[in-house]
């Protein structure tokens, strides 16, 4: 598989400074990214890896507020273990940046001036929630209320967390300020939003038909679905002292929204690789030539396919991008992935109690990747992903073929002989595999193309174990010769195959095998291992033997088991504090509330929504439909027939096109799962007043 090299420039989600990295982001990011950078630079193409730290937003001062500290002392403190994480990890970014540096600073600020200069911008004044407490305008994540799409009641102003959607904090129900716990009220403000209403049309030709085939469906499908619900102009500044002032007159006190500046991060983190290296910027971002992939998460997808592209648009001389090829979540031990509870697998962590197991992670992250749906994380299949196949297939083929060469060549590659028609088929087939990975990975399946290098290692174990060189030195030495001249083979196309995805152990197996060393005659290039005949020439003389990867101990697993059970006890031990109380409340304010008793004759799922029940319930006085956001604790079937209480006279809202005519009261136990407030005492009929 030989191609013309291409350029390509590649970008990886920035990570948010307010915390550590964790299994799930690296998962559905920074793994495949990497394995897809590393695996281009192997085929010769000219690539720009970028990433970066995002410094701004809501989230920052929030933090800062909670730790005691200043803004610019989190951003300084997440962004050094963040980066020291990743160069540690082996993720190898070209660059690595942040969003607080003065040329993205620059970059972001020179965008908004052109768009703004260009009249691409609507300027409006209207009514944004305000906390008097505070005396604050309540942007982003400063409000906390009900996801009018899924019903989750701890979505953010800007975005579910559990449904994905992108959201303005006025689309919140419920509402109230992060800040004091306060109801906001609404006040005039002015902004500029870009009016994503007006290219519409132009995203529906770009992506519903020309990515329509090779984009992931997950990706292809979420997109498709913001666009048939109708695109709004969405604001692009905000109200806050945090962030990149907004550079134009009479926009005092207000910063660019995060969303604006930090897809923005990725074109400053070039300008600065470009400058550094001497190159030209543009070349990665406006030729035409040049391919552009994002590789995020789910939950950036909106970000990423819809808004920053309408950026680049209405900018009008930067290309789009080529794919965005998103991953699903990863879970934890059953559990969702949790930052505020603890509920990971932190990078900077693992690396101190896995030292030098910086691939045995990657590995089990990469067989295990969410690439179509979300997947789950346990600490006992990494330690058997690495016990029975890292182990016992990768690492016991190369053990046996060096520790051989070496006891009967004192490490020197022995000439073949004859070939058998077993050495034939194993050779061609060996040749075969970097097309096939590189196909995988081409097609951003890097589960799959892992798997195919996995495949290689099995076929270089059962040729020996067919073989039995240690049998046939006995009495057919110079057979064993060719045993172990093919088998080297294996091992060097190993050795260059396994970069993308386990650079440490790469590095280590050229070692062993000398590949690098000058006037080495091996081949360490992709294509040579289709072209070449021989890889490792007779006479070339390899290292000793080193474990390539060591076994992990039960009582290793224990300790990270320990580690979350302890996370688990402290979380439970939160959720039983009794929560305090709330404002006092009048009678008349009590009796306003309608709760009667109801049962549930109906319940289906909500299309398209992994968390809602649409409900029929007969309240006795009418039989009406509720969306409860319960999905993901109860079975439909199994709670036909419940008795339930009933909130009756709650305003109607509709939730994913369904008008919703109640609410159905619930609490968590101790454990944090939902139970209902459940009135099921004999001889009370539905439409019970509940007083």
């Amino acid at each position: 598989m030989i191609t013309t090299p291409q350029r390509y420039t590649i970008t990886a989600a920035l990570p948010y400074t307010n915390g550590p990295i964790h299994i799930g982001h690296l998962a559905g990011v920074y793994v495949p990214a990497d394995i897809y950078a590393r695996f281009l630079r192997m085929q010769g193409n000219d690539v720009a890896f970028v990433c970066g730290s995002d410094e701004h937003g809501v989230a920052i001062p929030m933090k800062a507020k909670k730790e005691g500290i200043t803004p610019q002392q989190l951003i300084d403190k997440y962004h050094s273990i963040i980066k020291q994480s990743f160069l540690d990890f082996g993720v190898s970014f070209d660059n690595y940046s942040r969003t607080s540096a003065g040329i993205h600073h620059e970059t972001a600020s020179g965008f908004f001036k052109k768009l703004y200069e260009e009249g691409k911008f609507i300027e409006e004044t209207n009514q944004q929630l305000y906390d008097a407490e505070a005396d604050q305008f309540l942007a982003d994540r400063f409000v906390t209320g009900t996801c009018p799409k899924c019903g989750n009641e701890e979505a953010y102003g800007d975005q579910c967390e559990t449904c994905g959607s992108s959201l303005n904090a006025t689309d919140l129900i419920n509402p109230k300020s992060a800040i004091t716990g306060a109801v906001p009220t609404m006040k005039e403000t002015k902004h500029w939003f870009l009016p994503l209403d007006q290219y519409e049309n132009w995203l529906k030709d770009w992506i519903l038909v020309g990515h329509k085939r090779d984009w992931k469906v997950n990706v292809y499908g979420q997109v498709k679905s913001w666009i048939d619900d109708g695109l709004r102009p969405r604001a692009v500044t905000r109200d806050l002292d945090w962030g990149i002032p907004v550079p134009v007159e009479g926009a005092e006190g207000k910063v660019l929204y995060v969303w604006f500046d930090a897809p923005i991060g990725y074109i400053s983190s070039t300008k600065e690789w470009a400058a550094r290296e001497g190159k030209n910027w543009e070349d990665y971002w406006k030729a035409k030539d040049t391919k552009l992939v994002h590789f995020i998460g789910k939950d950036n997808i909106v970000f990423h396919c819809v808004i920053f592209p309408i950026m680049l648009k209405a900018e009008g001389s930067y290309i789009l991008p080529e794919n965005v090829p998103a991953n699903e979540f990863l879970n934890l031990e059953g559990r969702k992935l949790s930052t505020s509870k603890n509920w990971a697998v932190w990078l900077h962590e693992y690396l101190e109690d896995f030292p030098g197991q910086q691939d045995v992670l990657r590995y089990a992250l990469t067989a295990n990747a969410p690439e179509t749906k979300d997947n789950d994380f346990t600490w006992k299949d990494f330690q058997a992903r690495n016990n029975n196949e890292l182990v016992a297939v990768f690492g016991n083929f190369i053990n046996r073929v060096v520790v051989l060469t070496d006891k009967y060549y004192e490490g020197e590659v022995p000439a073949a002989g004859n070939y058998s028609e077993v050495d034939e088929q194993t050779l061609a087939t060996l040749r075969a595999y970097p097309a096939v990975i590189a196909s995988s990975i081409e097609k951003y399946r890097f589960r799959e193309a892992q798997g195919e290098l996995m495949n290689l290692a099995r076929l270089g174990n059962k040729y020996l174990a067919d073989e039995e060189p240690w049998k046939l030195i006995k009495t057919e030495g110079e057979r064993v010769k060719t045993v172990m001249n093919v088998a080297l083979q294996i091992a060097s196309a190993l050795a260059t195959l396994s970069e993308p995805f386990l650079p440490f152990t790469s590095a280590k197996l050229k070692k062993i095998l000398n590949m690098e060393q000058e006037n080495a005659t091996s081949g360490t290039t992709w294509n040579e291992i289709e072209t070449k005949e021989i890889l490792l020439s007779p006479g070339h003389r390899i290292g000793k033997a080193e474990l390539l990867f060591s076994k992990i101990e039960d009582e290793q697993i224990q300790t990270q088991l320990d580690k979350l059970e302890a996370t688990k006890a402290a979380n439970e031990a939160e959720n039983k504090k009794v929560t305090q109380q709330k404002e006092t409340a009048t009678f008349e304010d009590f009796s306003k509330m309608d709760l009667r008793v109801g049962t549930i004759i109906e319940a289906t799922k909500m299309p398209k929504a992994d968390k809602l029940l649409v409900l029929k319930v007969n309240t006795g006085l009418d039989v009406r439909t509720i969306v409860s956001g319960i999905a993901e604790s109860f079975k439909p079937e199994d709670i036909i027939g419940k008795k339930v209480t009933v909130l009756l006279n709650l305003a109607p809202r509709k939730l994913r096109g369904v008008e919703s005519e109640g609410m159905i009261l619930m609490t968590e136990d101790p454990k944090g799962k939902l139970v209902f407030l459940n009135p099921d005492v004999e001889g009370v009929d539905n439409g019970a007043v509940i007083s």
